[in-house]
């Protein structure tokens, strides 16, 4: 019998339907509630729960965002209006140099979480200055891309196509470009606070960041550069 004056089954059942995934209850069989696991009688939810959980929203819904710019692209794509075509744009050599700085970026990125766990301070922020390195000259190389087209009179203004084209490499760009912000912003955290939890938290959010935006980047380079040189 429970404290409650139910059988132990019965009050088993009674637990499972008040809390199905134990958020702030007692595990079955444990003596105390679990401390901070949910709004029950904790309190609300631990802190690093809620954070978890509003970044994976936030970059499944970043990943919708793009899904959008890319079908854009794909209606817009034929839509020149007289003026020039995606393959007429495309500077293959200059894309592939950029791939392969982000590529390179992401391999350093993970370097600098390896060494973190290692908790060796020089080496994570070695890896993590490489890292913002790369992903600036990958910024450069795309601003060097833009300025030469709105030179040659391919602004986004003159047709759907360039429209959609600007679209998806300046918000893909933008959010490099925030990354990096991000990332000088751990150097100065990890510097000061060292590998606390939380910032140990904070890196793999980061990384996860980063490399969705080169599987973002690969779907660009593959959709509108290669497929784009190809037509």
């Amino acid at each position: 019998m429970t404290d409650t004056g139910l059988p132990a089954s019965v009050e088993a059942v009674r637990r499972i339907r008040e809390d199905p995934h134990r958020l702030g209850h007692r595990a079955h069989g444990a003596e105390e509630p679990v401390e901070g696991a949910g709004h029950g009688t904790t309190g609300p939810a631990h802190k690093r729960i809620i954070v978890g959980y509003g970044f994976w929203i936030y970059l499944l819904s970043d990943i919708v965002l793009f899904s959008c710019f890319f079908a854009a692209f794909a209606v817009q794509r034929g839509a020149t209006a007289g003026g020039p075509t995606i393959e007429q744009i495309v500077d293959i050599r200059r894309v592939a140099l950029e791939t392969a700085m982000l590529l390179l970026s992401s391999y350093t990125c993970m370097l600098s979480f390896a060494a973190a766990n290692a908790r060796n301070l020089w080496r994570t922020q070695i890896w993590l200055a490489i890292t913002g390195l790369l992903g600036l000259v990958f910024v450069l190389l795309e601003l060097q891309e833009f300025v030469e087209l709105a030179n040659k009179g391919f602004t986004p203004q003159r047709s759907g196509m360039l429209t959609s084209f600007f679209g998806l490499v300046g918000l893909h760009g933008l959010h490099v470009t925030l990354g990096g912000l991000w990332l000088a912003t751990m150097m100065a955290q990890i510097q000061v606070k060292g590998f606390r939890r939380e910032i140990m938290h904070r890196l793999i959010c980061f990384n996860l960041f980063w490399h969705a935006l080169d599987i973002v980047w690969v779907g660009i380079f593959t959709i509108v550069y290669l497929m784009g040189a190809g037509a």
